[in-house]
Formats: structure tokens, C-alpha cells, sequence
């Protein structure tokens, strides 16, 4: 995971980056051990993360057990499987940990699924369905993520298995996988669609009083019961739609009625901006944006603790530059909020196709061996630890490679000036 060269991952040295390296490895295990009862089981659990980190490019257990000096990958899966401790608590040790450095009350809670690839029907969860992992319907489990994304950086701090209702019609098929006995017996027999698991997720975060301003995601999320959750709890939105979605404006100049695409299309030239939605890999992402404001509300009809407080329903548009493509989003933020902001937060969505993209490459994300539901909860955990992990790393090595600002203005202040 160190790149080689005379500096270290992000800037500082490869001496200094090592030794984060290995003191940070040193501090996510002591946070995750109470989590097991006995030595043996938090050693292997150790192991495993250290195979998660590994240069190895398959994180099979044959390959993490070889990583770790044993002779065969039964303790590795005994973690998944057999062994006894909740993902849950791991989940919530990962979300504690990532906090620690990137907090920030302005920061973005990003809401997207991603697919895992499988063969035969017995995988928790796995049934042909679409995911964009392939780009078409393919069998495949569904899982939704939550990443906290800030300017410091960005890390997973929650995740959900998508259960097909091929699933929860089937609670023989359930009980098989191991999903807990509790969401057999709930009102909904275990199906939840995936705006309901991002809310469940929105709401635990809001509860662990996890600091961010706004929600993003994309039109799988965009209309309904995330909407009006978020407006009670006084967050922002910029949620994707669907071009066929219907909107309207009230109490504003100028009249707005239609579908979005229809607004988009009907949309003068003077109501496009060309902005940027953020730095990606190959430099700033720009495209052509317009903002319609709705209509301006007071946010004490959603929860009397901001009464007084004016809040924007809008429609943002997305326009690419080269082929004309158009993307819509509902929005709801303070009154004043320029399009330049919501252009932006909707551009921190790349950051958590970013996260699928290294959580895969690097750290096995889609290499679980399991088939059950706590095998793949656990699995997940485990891998959005190494990956927090990572992001604190990277926030670390850039403030040791980066001298204090007072020493930076000494070191080009003019000889003349400093007689």
C-alpha cells in the first residue's frame, strides 16, 4: 500500500509515512479487540485485516491466510462465520474512528449502491438483478453505502444488504443464510427497498450526532420518504430525478410547471453556467448547470425547532459539455445557497464511486467468500475499517508534509525584509 520513490503515500516521507503506517494499524486494532471475546479470535481478526491490507491482489482467504503464516484459510473464515461478534458494533467503531479526522459540520453524507458479482443462489441476498457495477442485470447481491465525504477526505461509515423480495418471500431461504430471526418477524418480513435503507442509515447517523450539512445521491434516492426525513431534521438535499419527474414552483416570479426535462429544455441560454463540480483524477470536473428556485419555505413546518428558518426548493440541472446529456436533482438547502454550492455537493458523489473503485481494487471489497447474511456484514466491516484507516493515514501524511503556515511565510519572506 506504500508507493515507492523517495516520498510516501501522500507527500511525506516514506520513514514517517511507515511509521503512520504501523501506528495507525496498531490503534484500529486496539479499537476493534473488545469487540472479541477471547484472544485467539481478535488475533485472527487482526490477521484479517492485515490481509485486507496486503499487496496481495485477490484478498481470498487462501491468500490471507497465507499473509498471515497460517496453513489454511479455516480461521479466516471462521471470523466471518462461526466466530461470535457484532458487525454492528465494528460498523459504529469505524464510523467513531473515521470522525476522528475528517468531522466537519459542512460535510456530505453520500448515499449509493454498488453490486457484488455471483454465481449459484445461495449467497444472502443474490439474485439477478440490475447493478451498475456491470452495467446490466446479472446475478449479484446489492449492497447500499453511506460515505462521509469532506475536503479532508472521505470514508464508508455505513452499509446495508439489499434483500430481493425473491428473498423475503422465501423465509425458509432466509433463515438458511442466517439473516436474524428479528427480521423474519418484522412487519415488512425483511424487505426494505433501498431508499428505505438509506434512510434507516440517514437516521442512525443523525442519531450518533455524526456532523454534515447535506445529503447527495442519485435518482434511485431522489423522490419520497428521504425527502421529508431529511427536512425534519434540518439537512439539505441534492437528490437525483427522473427527467419524466413532475415540478412546480409557487409564490415566485416567474411560473415553472412541467417535467424537468421539460423545464431543461424550455430553460433560456442565459440560465446556464458553466461550473465545475469538484476535482476528480484528471482535474476539475465542469459541466453546464442551471438552478430553478421552487419556492421558499419556512422550516418550522417540517420540524417547529427551525421555525423562522427559510429554506429553497429547487431543481438543479446538469448539462454535459460534450454530448448535451442532462441529469435532474431536487434540492432543498437555506435560502441563498448559490448554484455553485449545489453544484457542488452534487459533485461530491464521485467520491463514493471513487471508494467502490479502491475498496474493490485494493482491499477485497467484492472478494467475500461467505455466504451469509452476518458473512457479509461482517466482510464489509471489516474492509470499510482498513479503507478509514487509509483516509486518516492520508490526512496525517499531508499535515507532516506540510510545514505550519507561520514557518511557510518565514521560509519566503525575502532576506531584505527579514534584517
Amino acid at each position: 500500500m506504500i508507493r515507492h520513490g523517495g516520498r510516501g503515500m501522500w507527500g511525506a516521507s516514506i520513514e514517517a509515512t511507515l511509521e503512520l503506517w504501523a501506528s495507525s494499524l496498531r490503534d484500529v486494532k486496539r479499537r476493534m479487540r473488545p469487540l472479541f471475546a477471547q484472544a485467539r479470535v481478535a488475533l485472527s481478526a487482526e490477521n484479517f485485516l492485515e490481509g485486507l491490507l496486503g499487496e496481495e491482489r485477490r484478498k481470498t482467504g487462501w491468500m490471507r491466510a497465507e499473509a498471515a503464516g497460517d496453513p489454511g484459510p479455516w480461521r479466516q473464515q471462521a471470523i466471518l462465520g462461526r466466530g461470535r461478534w457484532d458487525a454492528d458494533a465494528l460498523r459504529d467503531v469505524v464510523r467513531d474512528y473515521a470522525l476522528e479526522t475528517l468531522a466537519d459540520d459542512d460535510a456530505v453524507f453520500v448515499v449509493d449502491e454498488t453490486g457484488f458479482l455471483k454465481q449459484g443462489k445461495a449467497s444472502c441476498g443474490v439474485a439477478r438483478q440490475y447493478t451498475g457495477s456491470a452495467g446490466k442485470i446479472t446475478n449479484c447481491q446489492i449492497g447500499v453505502f453511506a460515505c462521509y465525504v469532506t475536503p479532508r477526505g472521505h470514508a464508508f461509515i455505513d452499509r446495508e444488504l439489499y434483500l430481493p423480495k425473491s428473498w423475503t418471500d422465501d423465509p425458509e431461504r432466509m433463515a438458511k443464510a442466517h439473516v436474524p430471526q428479528e427480521i423474519l418477524d418484522s412487519a415488512s418480513g425483511g424487505f426494505a427497498t433501498k431508499p428505505a435503507l438509506a434512510r434507516v442509515m440517514i437516521e442512525r447517523a443523525i442519531a450518533a450526532k455524526v456532523p454534515f450539512s447535506f445529503v447527495a445521491a442519485d435518482t434511485v434516492y431522489g423522490v419520497g420518504e428521504i425527502e421529508t426525513a431529511l427536512r425534519r431534521a434540518g439537512k439539505g438535499y441534492v437528490l437525483g430525478v427522473k427527467s419524466n419527474d413532475s415540478f412546480r414552483s409557487w409564490g415566485k416570479p416567474q411560473a415553472i410547471a412541467g417535467t424537468a426535462k421539460e423545464i431543461a429544455n424550455g430553460s433560456p441560454a442565459t440560465a446556464w453556467r458553466r461550473l465545475s463540480a469538484g476535482a476528480g483524477t484528471k482535474g476539475e470536473r465542469f459541466h453546464d448547470w442551471a438552478y430553478l428556485e421552487l419556492a421558499d419555505l419556512d422550516a418550522g413546518e417540517y420540524n417547529e425547532a427551525l421555525a423562522g428558518q427559510a429554506w429553497t426548493r429547487g431543481l438543479l440541472i446538469r448539462r454535459k459539455i460534450a454530448d448535451g446529456d442532462l441529469a435532474f436533482f431536487t434540492t432543498w438547502a437555506p435560502t441563498g445557497t448559490s448554484i455553485e454550492r449545489l453544484a457542488n455537493i452534487e459533485g461530491h458523489r464521485w467520491a463514493i464511486e471513487d471508494s467502490f473503485e479502491t475498496t474493490k481494487n485494493e482491499l477485497g471489497l467484492d472478494h467475500n467468500e461467505t455466504r451469509s447474511w452476518h458473512g457479509w456484514r461482517r466482510h464489509v466491516s471489516l474492509v470499510m475499517l482498513a479503507f478509514a484507516m487509509m483516509a486518516a493515514i492520508r490526512v496525517h501524511a499531508n499535515a507532516v508534509a506540510s510545514p505550519p503556515k507561520t514557518m511557510r511565510r518565514k521560509a519566503t519572506t525575502p532576506n531584505s525584509l527579514q534584517s
